[in-house]
């Protein structure tokens, strides 16, 4: 009686690992062979900017931030998935799993377009409240991993260790929605215009498509960025139309949820 006991429990654990892992893959998945590899993100809600004026940052004041449920690249986009649907490889670093970088945001806007076009889905770049509720995954510290900047070597490709150069993706750890450089490597196009403070801004997750739309704001830091760069809530801004030829700009798509 005592083994059976012991074989029915292994067994329940057995199923329970295959659940496990199961789950831990459900989320991922992939619209065509050659497109982005996506995770989907559940709904949620958090708190976006801070309370400190800081014209710097231009990222207060601070308020709460409702995001449906989406899906984002598991990674941002690889040079290859670039090559298959716009039909060729920008940027001054090659290799098949590097990072497209050297982008304005119109080609980023036109690469969602034709991805679109070619999966019959929506795919678009995130608005700046969806890219920093992906980057925490639900923490509210100054990083996804807490505010030791130490650790930043373990998850970020920068100034420090990129040797000024982008890095295959996925070589760092990735956050808890299981999403990779979020920090560095290259900074990330959103679809959001520039201003100066969240005053005014949408509370529904969506892009700010007003303000400054001749800039645009990018998120994440790059291979040559310091660390401040890389907090979840830093902002940056940049011509939509200029290709800037050592600034590491790409992107990271997004689409409705599946």
């Amino acid at each position: 009686m005592h083994l059976i006991k012991i074989i029915s429990r292994l067994a329940i654990l057995s199923s329970l690992s295959i659940a496990v892992i199961h789950s831990a893959h459900a989320d991922s998945f992939k619209d065509c062979p050659e497109c982005p590899e996506m995770i989907a993100l559940p709904a949620g809600s958090f708190a976006m900017g801070s309370d400190t004026v800081n014209e710097d940052d231009a990222n207060w004041p601070k308020r709460t931030v409702q995001i449906k449920a989406f899906a984002i690249g598991k990674f941002e986009v690889l040079q290859d998935e670039w090559q298959a649907i716009m039909g060729n490889r920008p940027g001054g670093f090659k290799g098949e799993r590097l990072p497209v970088e050297q982008i304005t945001w119109k080609l980023a806007k036109e690469f969602t377009r034709k991805l679109s076009e070619k999966t019959g889905k929506n795919y678009r770049l995130a608005s700046e409240a969806e890219w920093e509720y992906a980057a925490r995954a639900g923490t509210e510290s100054d990083y996804y991993f807490g505010n030791d900047i130490e650790r930043l070597q373990e998850h970020a490709w920068f100034d420090e260790n990129s040797n000024e150069t982008t890095h295959t993706v996925g070589q760092k750890l990735p956050n808890k929605f299981g999403l990779y450089d979020m920090y560095g490597n290259v900074a990330e196009w959103t679809d959001d215009c520039w201003n100066k403070s969240y005053s005014g801004a949408p509370t529904d997750g969506s892009a700010w498509v007003a303000g400054d739309c001749s800039v645009r704001v990018v998120r994440g830091g790059s291979w040559f960025n310091k660390p401040r760069s890389f907090k979840s809530s830093t902002r940056m801004k940049f011509s939509s139309e200029i290709r800037y030829s050592s600034r590491g700009l790409g992107l990271r798509v997004v689409r409705d949820a599946p």
